[in-house]
């Protein structure tokens, strides 16, 4: 269920018999022909696709990450490390005074790495908390449902070209773009990394038939389902 949708009193009954919430943390960032907020749109839906039938509460998505490469394409946002994980810190440190005791980190965005060191961190301070962090487009199953489509894929290809992440105005281009070289762009300014990457894609096909990505989408939903449901470790 969405927090959006919930008052205080709901939320305090819940925690009567359960503690678990989830947090979509996504960023803001270019994705080629596609929406600047694809990480974080698809976070989102993915942990409230996940969470409904379950009943567990999920919150608003982090819409910002940690992105400095995109920097030269208007729009892209990027924070501090210190900033993102300074937030993420005080989120959980708000659901642990509330009464959640199991936090789903669901990440959608691959430069937000770090918040995955600071969940370690938390557990270290707040024994009694089980934070995990999960990377829904990487999970084991969902991946390889990505490798049986196709194995050429990366950021801002068809691998997050679904409905709900497009743009009526903006068609994907055709045919197949050859990968980027990955080593070169870690060395990259933003403005040199632009000049690398063009359009914003790294790799592959632009768009794939819709059949093929409401299959993929209906793995990536249950894998984070079962991330879920556990099992959990005990804590302190």
């Amino acid at each position: 269920m969405r927090i959006a949708e919930c008052n205080w009193k709901q939320i305090e009954t819940y925690l009567e018999h359960d503690d678990r919430c989830v947090l979509p943390i996504g960023s803001t960032e270019q994705h080629a022909q596609l929406s600047l907020c694809v990480d974080m749109i698809l976070a989102e839906r993915v942990s409230i696709d996940a969470a409904e039938p379950l009943g567990i509460p999920v919150y608003p998505a982090i819409p910002f990450g940690i992105a400095p490469y995109f920097a030269a394409y208007p729009g892209s946002v990027s924070l501090r490390v210190e900033t993102l994980l300074a937030l993420v810190r005080d989120l959980i440190a708000s659901f642990r005074r509330s009464g959640f005791r199991r936090v789903l980190l669901v990440n959608g965005h691959g430069g937000n790495q770090p918040v995955a060191a600071l969940a370690q961190e938390l557990m270290l301070d707040w024994p009694e908390m089980t934070i995990r962090w999960y990377q829904w487009w990487n999970a084991p199953r969902t991946w390889a449902e990505v490798q049986r489509i196709d194995t050429l894929g990366s950021h801002a290809s068809w691998m997050e070209n679904f409905p709900w992440t497009r743009l009526d105005y903006a068609p994907a281009p055709e045919g197949v773009k050859p990968s980027i070289d990955h080593a070169l762009l870690k060395t990259c300014s933003p403005e040199a990394a632009r000049e690398l990457i063009g359009d914003g894609n790294f790799a592959g096909a632009w768009q794939k038939p819709d059949e093929e990505m409401l299959a993929l989408w209906r793995v990536g939903v249950e894998e984070t389902r079962e991330a879920l449901e556990g099992p959990w470790p005990s804590r302190s």
